[in-house]
């Protein structure tokens, strides 16, 4: 009889467990997807970056890395090359003016569900006295296009620290500053931005994560979320 008491008593923690772990692997999210699931987009049209920085290749660099992670979370993206070509036929090549499209205008055009409106805050490398570094940040929204409502919004940013490959010239204050310059010449050369602004892309567009995109319908987890 005490065997099989504990052995219920065993099963019940157990039980408790499983379910707090089930809690804590999945991320907590705070934002309202109410708007989100009722729209169910499975086409996404993404909008030439705006472009905030001194950078003119910014808003290339991070357009050609957006379609990945959103194709990867289940949605089919309009073709980057379809896009910009049919704005150019157009007679628009600047991102504001392509973003001040009137959302029904572009599902009139392209036929996607939604669209996605960037903006890049921060794109280049960062001389700070004893450190350098390379640091990418934007924001985005997606906006249906039969509606004209926000689905989503969010933000990121990452750092060529991120990548790893530190220089080390040595110790104290002097090898810093040196170190710090010679870090600078090679964020330039190597255009390390590129890569951050991939890393940036997948932090801001991938699903599944806390406050992220929800899965698209070609995604084997379209639902779960």
């Amino acid at each position: 009889m005490m065997k099989r008491i504990l052995s219920l008593k065993l099963i019940a923690a157990m039980s408790v467990l499983v379910a707090l772990t089930a809690c804590v692997s999945k991320p907590a999210r705070q934002m309202d997807y109410t708007a989100f699931r009722n729209s169910k987009p499975s086409t996404i049209l993404v909008l030439p970056p705006v472009n905030d920085t001194t950078d003119v290749g910014a808003s290339y660099s991070m357009l050609s890395q957006m379609t990945m992670p959103l194709a990867e979370g289940g949605y089919y993206v309009v073709p980057v090359a379809e896009m910009e070509e049919t704005f150019k036929h157009n007679g628009l090549t600047n991102a504001n003016d392509i973003q001040n499209v009137a959302p029904d205008k572009l599902r009139s055009i392209f036929g996607a569900d939604a669209a996605l409106y960037t903006k890049i805050s921060q794109y280049g490398s960062k001389y700070m006295v004893i450190d350098s570094t390379t640091a990418v940040t934007a924001s985005a929204k997606l906006v249906d296009l039969r509606s004209g409502d926000t689905l989503w919004s969010g933000a990121a940013g990452a750092t060529g620290k991120e990548l790893g490959g530190n220089v080390n010239v040595g110790g104290g204050l002097i090898g810093a500053l040196v170190q710090a310059a010679v870090k600078q010449v090679a964020h330039t050369l190597s255009d390390e931005a590129h890569d951050v602004a991939g890393l940036t892309s997948r932090k801001l567009l991938s699903s599944g994560g806390a406050d992220g995109l929800l899965y698209g319908p070609r995604s084997p987890k379209y639902g779960t979320d």
